[in-house]
């Protein structure tokens, strides 16, 4: 398996079809492409802001446990996160296994009435364990989602904007951690947590009427069964990708689920500078995930073998720069998300690559990914906080993961390769036998007798008669 573009279907020229972008006008275009992105912006809102939502759930739902220990209600509550979580890893491969008959259009939009009603839930439940529930559900849809947008953005885009399509399809998701994270945390603030997930619901409301009014049909493709998809999860490549992203961005994790008492613990600075900090990590992940498109389309390869040795380099930075300084943790927040956002173009492009004609399925396992990333950092980093090493340990932690995802993606690359010589050096070997000329074979003039046949001895074949 290699990593080269695998060969697509020739474009569908009717009008109104995704996969005709000639076809649409480039306001039509845009316009679909921010509706899309819309979608990721309410679901990196939805999925991050919950975290600076924690104590505002645990005073609602958990007060009898707040007033008696409220480090232990505020890490009850943290369930709500760990269920979103895991509603990613269990709906991402569902739902595209579920959906492979339906058009694109047809899903994304009945995704995005999935993420509405799930988050307004998330606001309306009157008990905590309902409100778990309702995060669960809110994630869900959360994976299709991404991976359906994905591969609209990458056919609106046009040929050769795969990774283009990509990194514009994630775009909202970085934005939302840029803009969406702050102002739905400061509105939680004065009006509570209930009112910020009616304000996300609201958002993908309007993405679904946005979905509805500018994205292109585009009609199902035919002969595609649940059992065809499945057969995507054979491929053992599929399965090492899927570990780079556990594992290597667990490292980003394990620090940015920390990065509160990293801020005032590390770098000594007041609470009131999170805000900010977040906000320079989200223009770090704007910047790198553009970045990172563009790249995957130059070289899906290349990107990865000099995007980790960056991200792995920008922990260590932050290691050793963030020690009593502001604008060392800031500068090493920035370039650490950077670098992590490059790299998720490329590593979504190559399970859509590898998943071949169950395109839908490798798409939408890279968020599923990311989420086993999520819950293995924000563990192991939790853990040594926990055993008593401080808030400095998660970055040591990070630069591990992320050094171990680096030796996966290097070996999986050098196999890859070998694999291809090894396959090249074969063809040559009998490119002889399929293109050299016949042997020539001496014809005996007609005129000459024909022996006749004679029964086979014990030992020698039967005398061939010539000279026809």
């Amino acid at each position: 398996m290699t990593l080269s573009t695998a060969p697509r279907p020739a474009p569908d020229p009717r009008p109104g079809s995704a996969a005709a972008p000639d076809a649409l006008t480039g306001r039509r275009r845009t316009l679909a492409l921010l509706a899309i992105a819309l979608g990721g912006f309410g679901i990196g809102a939805s999925e991050f802001a919950t975290m600076g939502l924690l104590p505002g759930i645990a005073d609602g739902l958990l007060p009898e446990q707040m007033a008696a220990d409220p480090a232990a209600g505020t890490a009850r509550a943290g369930l709500a996160i760990t269920a979103y979580a895991l509603g990613v890893v269990v709906g991402a491969p569902v739902l595209a296994l579920l959906s492979v008959r339906w058009s694109r259009t047809t899903m994304i939009v009945a995704l995005a009435a999935a993420l509405a009603a799930g988050t307004v839930l998330s606001a309306l439940m009157p008990t905590f364990e309902l409100t778990v529930l309702a995060r669960f559900l809110a994630g869900v849809p959360h994976g299709a989602y991404f991976g359906v947008a994905s591969l609209l953005a990458a056919s609106l885009m046009g040929p050769g904007s795969q990774g283009k399509g990509v990194a514009l399809a994630l775009s909202g998701l970085t934005v939302a951690n840029l803009i969406g994270v702050p102002v739905m945390t400061a509105i939680g603030q004065v009006a509570g947590w209930r009112v910020v997930y009616l304000v996300i619901g609201a958002i993908f409301l309007a993405t679904v009427v946005a979905l509805r009014l500018t994205v292109p049909h585009e009609e199902p493709v035919p002969g595609r069964r649940a059992a065809d998809e499945i057969l995507a999860l054979r491929r053992l490549q599929l399965w090492i990708i899927m570990g780079v992203a556990a594992i290597g961005f667990a490292g980003g994790f394990a620090v940015f689920s920390y990065v509160a008492d990293i801020t005032t613990s590390v770098a000594g600075a007041p609470a009131t500078v999170v805000p900010w900090v977040l906000a320079v990590a989200g223009l770090g992940m704007t910047i790198g995930n553009l970045v990172g498109g563009a790249a995957t389309d130059r070289s899906l390869p290349a990107t990865l073998m000099i995007g980790f040795p960056i991200y792995v380099a920008a922990l260590v930075g932050l290691l050793l720069g963030s020690e009593g300084s502001l604008l060392g943790l800031m500068i090493g927040f920035f370039v650490v998300n950077a670098a992590s956002s490059a790299l998720s173009p490329a590593i979504q492009t190559w399970l859509i690559r590898v998943a071949h004609r169950s395109e839908v399925l490798g798409a939408s396992l890279n968020q599923a990914a990311f989420n086993v990333a999520n819950a293995i950092g924000a563990a192991l980093g939790g853990a040594v906080i926990a055993a008593g090493f401080g808030f400095r340990a998660p970055m040591v932690v990070a630069i591990v993961l992320a050094s171990l995802g680096f030796a996966m993606v290097a070996a999986t690359l050098l196999g890859l390769r070998i694999r291809s010589r090894r396959t090249l050096s074969v063809l040559r070997d009998h490119e002889s036998t399929i293109t050299g000329s016949l042997p020539a074979i001496e014809v005996v003039p007609t005129t000459a007798p024909i022996p006749a046949l004679t029964a086979p001895t014990a030992t020698g074949p039967i005398p061939v008669p010539v000279g026809v």
